[in-house]
């Protein structure tokens, strides 16, 4: 099964060495007020792509963090209610 991963990860990694490689041509990105920032494709790519998984970390942080509050105050409020001791049934005949 170690293999097979290992197998995986190489075929990914060769696949996005050689993609790398085909698209370094350069493009201009042009932003407000007449800036121009000039780069190989893949770079602003990457650029974009990691911009795009940070911003998508961050929008779930917020649900995270109120949700484990929301789990340590239920936790609060189940230790403080006594347990509920049921009587025993008698046997059924």
């Amino acid at each position: 099964m170690t293999a097979l991963t290992w197998a995986i990860r190489l075929i990914i990694f060769s696949f996005l060495v050689v993609f790398a490689v085909q698209n370094t041509d350069p493009v201009n990105l042009h932003f407000l007020l007449g800036q121009v920032w000039q780069a190989p494709l893949v770079i602003v790519l990457l650029a974009f792509l990691s911009g795009g998984a940070v911003l998508g970390v961050l929008s779930v942080v917020g649900v995270i963090y109120r949700q484990r509050r929301e789990i340590a105050r239920l936790k609060r409020a189940t230790d403080k209610v006594p347990p509920v001791v049921l009587p025993e049934q008698p046997p059924a005949a």
